[in-house]
């Protein structure tokens, strides 16, 4: 018998949060955060951090629990899952892995291994030297000469990423893509329901537009600028994060406030993009359109309870 497992993402802005809400308490489960920057104390208005009190006691794991200082990374995110879903399973409740880093949400649904050699440091820190010296680009131009494939779906400035990529090659011989792959073609060990929750995209655009002013309103540029002030800087993994990377620059005087704004929404907008591309090449994904309900969350709530039943996740 796989153990149940539901998963509620899509892109940024669809509305998961409250949805989720509903969800886990229709079907006694607990909300595990699939959200690389939530992840942090103190980034709360920039990750659009759930309040403990629109939590509605609904237990919510993996949301606050490391330092802005602390890296992150997709094997520590798979260990805190891991150990939250069990700690759901003696329960006897649902866990429900809700956010929208596909990337994050497909190592746990695959249960892909991620810890296939040790770490070279020595290797590490001879490639984080030449990113320093020449750049990130030449250290992408690296990675692009043996693993074409990953060259092209990993950013130049994810330096750290390329730097796995480079390292797993060094270890092994052979690129990480063709690993990837062979991992994502597993099965999932889980009894899954895997919900992708979507709007049309002129509608989506104009919620990120607006989830951003709301933002502004809110003070993220002051949380960031406490954050700086702290001592935390371009090459903390938290500050990598969209709405913290651009108002950082706007505060060492890259560019003005409303620049950073613009530069904000439209990356956003370009992530969105790409988290639905990302979705679309997901197996066993059930889109959740919500144009097709009318907007009606009752609705999407009453049908996605429905697959769950049918599934055997719930009674």
């Amino acid at each position: 018998m796989k153990r149940p497992l539901i998963v509620l993402t899509g892109p940024t802005a669809a509305g998961k949060t409250n949805l989720s809400i509903a969800l886990a308490k229709a079907v006694n489960g607990e909300i595990i955060s699939a959200d690389s920057v939530q992840v942090y104390k103190k980034l709360n208005i920039g990750s659009a951090k759930i309040k403990k009190e629109e939590m509605q006691g609904v237990p919510h794991h993996l949301i606050d629990i490391l330092e802005p200082d602390e890296e992150f990374h997709i094997v520590l995110f798979q260990s805190f899952v891991k150990k939250a879903m069990d700690e759901i399973y003696a329960k006897g409740k649902v866990p429900i892995l809700v956010g929208g880093t596909g990337f994050y949400i497909q190592a746990i649904t695959r249960d892909i291994d991620f810890t296939t050699a040790d770490q070279d440091d020595g290797y590490r820190q001879e490639l984080e030297q030449l990113a320093d010296e020449k750049g990130a680009v030449y250290l992408h131009d690296m990675l692009a000469q043996v693993d074409p494939k990953s060259a092209e779906a990993i950013h130049a400035n994810n330096v750290k990423r390329v730097i796995r990529a480079l390292e797993f090659y060094h270890q092994n011989g052979s690129p990480i893509s063709e690993h990837n792959e062979e991992q994502t073609q597993k099965s999932s060990p889980y009894n899954l329901a895997f919900f992708v929750l979507n709007l049309p995209r002129e509608i989506l655009y104009q919620r990120i537009d607006k989830r951003v002013d709301l933002m502004m309103k809110d003070g993220l540029l002051e949380e960031v600028l406490e954050l700086k002030q702290a001592g935390l800087k371009r090459g903390h993994t938290s500050m990598q994060a969209l709405g913290y990377k651009e108002i950082l620059d706007y505060l060492d005087g890259a560019f003005s406030l409303d620049e950073a704004v613009r530069i904000i929404k439209r990356d956003t907008r370009h992530f969105a993009k790409r988290q639905i591309t990302w979705f679309k090449r997901e197996q066993d994904v059930i889109w959740v359109n919500k144009e097709d309900y009318n907007y009606d969350e009752e609705k999407i709530l009453t049908y996605m309870k429905e697959v769950c039943r049918e599934r055997g996740i719930v009674k």
